[in-house]
C-alpha cells in the first residue's frame, strides 16, 4: 500500500481525547529519557503492563527520518503552490462552516509531486501549546551557537546536564511521568519546585505531555545558554540564580523574547505568522515579563514543518532530533482524532 505522508495543521478544531503513542521506543540509550526505558521493558516483557502499544509505537530511533532532504535547497515558497483538485476536495470539507476554521495541508507522499491546499491559512490565533515548538527551536538554536561543529557535544549537554525546576515549573495541571528504573515504578504527578531532570527530559515533558512548567524551564535554559555560552555546561545553580537576581527584568525579558523569536525570523516566519511573547507559567513572572503578545497561524507552522523536513531548521542534525522529540508523544489533548493516526 502506498505510504501516505501528510503535514497537517488544523487550527481550533478541538476534540479532547487521550491516545497513547510512544516514539521512538529504543531512544533511552541515546537520550537518557527514563520513560522510554519503561517502554522497552514493557516491550521485552520485563514489566507486565496492560498498556497496549499501537503498531507505530514500535518505531525505532533510526526509523524517524526527514522526508524532504531531496528538496533541501528549494525555497519555501515553491511548496505552497495550490493543487487545484486537492484544493477543491479540502474546500468541500468546510462548505458552509464558520470562517474561523483554518488549515494548511501539504501531501508529501511523493516529494516530486507535492500537493498543497489551504483555508484561511494566514489568520492568527492564540497559539497555545503549539508555541512550545518555538521553545524547542530556541533550545537547539542556542546549542548550535555554542557547539557549531559538534552535534555530539550538544547531545551531551542535553543528556548530562540536570537542572532544577524552581518556581519556573509552577504551576501546571499537566502531570509528568517519573519512572524509577531500579524499582520499575511509574508515578505521574504535577511538577514541584524541587524536581530535577536532565534538559532532555524537561524537553520531553514539554513535548510529550505538553507540560507548561517544562516549557518554561526549557525556555529558561535556552536563555541561560545565550548568556553563558560554553560555560553553560558547568553553570552552577548559584550562578544561574545570581543572574536572574542581579539582571534588570526588562533586560531579561528582551533577551528571552529574542532567544525564542529570532530563530523563527531566520527561517522566514514573520512576526504576524508566529511569535511567542510570554512564558507558560505564573512562576516565571518573578523573573521575566511579557513582550509583544503571542500569535500563531497555519501558514507560520507550515513554514516550520516544511523546513524541518528539509533539514533547514537550525541544521539537518537538529531538525532530525527535533522531529524525534515531536514523535516521542505520550498523550495529546485538544487535537482532532482520526483512526488513521493510530
Amino acid at each position: 500500500m502506498k505510504k501516505i505522508v501528510l503535514i497537517l495543521l488544523i487550527s481550533f478544531v478541538c476534540a479532547s481525547f487521550t491516545v497513547f503513542n510512544h516514539y521512538p521506543i529504543d531512544g533511552y540509550e541515546r537520550t537518557g529519557i527514563k520513560r522510554l526505558k519503561r517502554l522497552e521493558m514493557i516491550k521485552s516483557g520485563e514489566i507486565k503492563d496492560g498498556t497496549l502499544l499501537p503498531a507505530g509505537a514500535y518505531k525505532g530511533y533510526m526509523d524517524i527520518q526527514l522526508n524532504l532532504i531531496s528538496k533541501k535547497s528549494d525555497s519555501i515558497g515553491t511548496f505552497f503552490q495550490k493543487n487545484e483538485n486537492f484544493q477543491n476536495v479540502i474546500s468541500g470539507l468546510f462548505k458552509g462552516l464558520d470562517r474561523s476554521y483554518s488549515l494548511a495541508i501539504l501531501d508529501i507522499s511523493d516529494p516530486d509531486n507535492l500537493r498543497y491546499a489551504s483555508r484561511n491559512e494566514t489568520l492568527g490565533y492564540q497559539p497555545g501549546s503549539v508555541g512550545k515548538l518555538a521553545v524547542l527551536i530556541a533550545l537547539f538554536n542556542e546549542l548550535q551557537k555554542i557547539y557549531p561543529d559538534d552535534f555530539e557535544k550538544r547531545l551531551d549537554v542535553l543528556r548530562n546536564r540536570s537542572v532544577k525546576a524552581g518556581l519556573w515549573g509552577l504551576t501546571d495541571e499537566h502531570t509528568v511521568p517519573i519512572f524509577n528504573i531500579e524499582t520499575k515504578k511509574l508515578v505521574k504527578r504535577q511538577v514541584i519546585a524541587s524536581d530535577v531532570f536532565t534538559v532532555f527530559e524537561w524537553a520531553d515533558h514539554m513535548m510529550s505531555v505538553s507540560n507548561n512548567g517544562a516549557a518554561s524551564i526549557v525556555w529558561r535554559e535556552a536563555l541561560l545558554m545565550s548568556v553563558f555560552g560554553k560555560d553553560y555546561a558547568t553553570l552552577t545553580q548559584e550562578a544561574a540564580d545570581a543572574y536572574f537576581k542581579n539582571t534588570p527584568k526588562a533586560e531579561i525579558t528582551n533577551l528571552a523574547n529574542d532567544v525564542v523569536n529570532l530563530p523563527l525570523r531566520k527561517i522566514g516566519i514573520g512576526p504576524d505568522e508566529w511569535r511567542l511573547g510570554s512564558f507558560f507559567t505564573r512562576g516565571s513572572n518573578n523573573y521575566v515579563g511579557s513582550k509583544g503578545g503571542s500569535i500563531g497561524s497555519p501558514l507560520g507552522l507550515m513554514k516550520f514543518l516544511v523546513q524541518l523536513e528539509q533539514g533547514n531548521v537550525v541544521d539537518e542534525a537538529s531538525s532530525l532530533e527535533m522531529k524525534r522529540l515531536m514523535y516521542m508523544t505520550d498523550r495529546r489533548i485538544r487535537y482532532a482524532q482520526a483512526p488513521i493516526l493510530k
